[in-house]
């Protein structure tokens, strides 16, 4: 059905935030999730789905502003897929997110009993990632004021992805999430490729040379890791750019590039070569030294993951005699951020690359009470596995956004395990995980980290101890 016959809903007051981030209203009983609102708003609503629950739509026309509405600083706002709160105070979007914790665990979990933390805000509200990735593509996405436009536009674009639409892509001019040489990155690249005539990636026809660039930067060091990713094995134009990347800007440590004539974007499966520099770039967090790989998976707020970790070592509370069990470890952050007040941390994760990075950071900090394994956690976390490890003590689950599997919750109940401390980055599936887990263990404390300033995302950290 077209947008035309969905009707126009004039003056719905904006009175909540939704779990995803999107602000609701309710007309005639039906909820509406309308973006970029905010609760106070008074807003003509054009209706765009309808479903026998609820609608969704787009603001036509403000009636009354929120006083609570504070500018946007990114002219890309409404428009990028990133940062959709920037309407929104930081205060507020702090107790959104802390509210979102608690609905998902009563709501989804069932939980009833709370011992609730306040959110721990991040103190850089802009320039806090440590990690971006932008995609080239030939079909830049146009904005309504450059489609009245009269003049040619170019039609190459070095950005993000516009949501919803896989093959568009916006162009950016400046981004406030990662501090430079970000930006001067993007465009000096941009430019370099438009003005020899290198070809954008069309991800309909999955052709192209330029298919997307990883900017990593480490606040400690200062170091800089830049991961070209070609679509096509042209040698002549690759050296060139690198070494136009490498003669102007001399602060990138590392400089590294991948060929991916895959469907997909995805470079866990491709070999990664190191053109200039390190393979790696470090961080450094309270003494220990972490290397980061181009596949590795590191907290991309470096300095909200600092107090994460702090926050991690005291709800484990090891005493020097425990087994620590790391699960979904990464380059074993967690587990070596801990093994000093540990007997033995073991640490398991699924990316053989991430594995060898964390023996190689134990190596490097002297830290000889970890054992890591790579593979998928359901088939390694089994009692077999506990018997030739130990049984472990202290367990700490820092999963991906889907959670756990059933079978490892199964597995984790089977542990024996005195406490866990549960991160995760989605509460919905954390507060499905630890409903099955409450069969042996009680909810102690729940900590919100915000990781993500200006986008509706939390890190929420519990700590459970078994039920005696």
């Amino acid at each position: 059905m077209s947008r035309r016959k969905y009707p126009v809903i004039e003056n719905l007051e904006i009175t909540n935030i939704a779990a995803e981030g999107k602000a609701l209203g309710k007309y005639n009983g039906k909820v509406i999730f309308v973006p970029y609102a905010t609760p106070g708003d008074v807003v003509n609503v054009q209706v765009v789905r309808s479903r026998s629950g609820y609608m969704e739509g787009i603001i036509s026309e403000f009636i009354h502003q929120s006083e609570t509405r504070v500018q946007p600083f990114c002219s890309h706002f409404g428009i990028c897929g990133g940062c959709k709160w920037q309407h929104i105070p930081y205060s507020e979007q702090l107790a959104f997110k802390q509210q979102q914790v608690v609905d998902q665990l009563s709501r989804i979990g069932k939980f009833t009993e709370l011992n609730m933390q306040s959110i721990l805000g991040s103190a850089n509200e802009q320039y806090y990632r440590n990690k971006l990735e932008f995609t080239f593509s030939n079909k830049r996405w146009r904005t309504k004021e450059e489609m009245n436009c009269e003049s040619p536009l170019p039609s190459e674009a070095l950005g993000f992805h516009i949501p919803g639409l896989f093959d568009k892509v916006l162009d950016i001019d400046a981004c406030f999430l990662q501090p430079e040489p970000s930006n001067a990155l993007r465009r000096a690249v941009k430019d370099y490729a438009v003005n020899h005539g290198l070809s954008f990636f069309d991800i309909r026809t999955q052709s192209g040379f330029l298919r997307t660039m990883i900017v990593r930067n480490s606040v400690s060091s200062g170091e800089v890791m830049v991961v070209m990713v070609f679509g096509e094995d042209k040698e002549k134009e690759r050296i060139r750019l690198l070494q136009y990347l490498q003669q102007q800007f001399p602060a990138i440590t590392s400089l590294q590039y991948v060929i991916n004539t895959k469907g997909n974007d995805t470079i866990n499966d491709l070999e990664v070569v190191c053109f200039h520099g390190k393979p790696y770039i470090e961080e450094k967090m309270d003494g220990i030294v972490f290397s980061i790989s181009p596949k590795s998976f590191f907290q991309t707020n470096t300095l909200q993951a600092q107090k994460l970790y702090r926050l991690v070592r005291d709800f484990a509370a090891l005493q020097g005699h425990e087994i620590l069990y790391d699960l979904y470890t990464g380059i074993g952050t967690i587990a070596l951020y801990l093994a000093a007040q540990a007997k033995k941390a073991v640490g398991i994760e699924y990316v053989p690359e991430a594995i060898e990075d964390a023996k190689k950071n134990a190596e490097r900090n002297n830290i000889r009470n970890t054992i890591f394994y790579a593979g998928d956690m359901k088939d390694l976390l089994t009692p077999a596995f506990f018997a030739a490890n130990g049984d472990p003590d202290v367990i700490v689950l820092d999963p991906p956004r889907a959670g756990i599997h059933l079978t490892v919750a199964e597995n984790v109940l089977k542990s024996g395990a005195q406490r866990l401390v549960y991160v995760s980055c989605n509460p919905a599936t954390q507060a499905r995980d630890m409903a099955v887990l409450a069969a042996a263990y009680r909810i102690v404390k729940v900590q919100p980290v915000d990781m993500f300033p200006h986008t509706h995302h939390v890190e929420n950290v519990i700590l459970a101890e078994k039920i005696q």
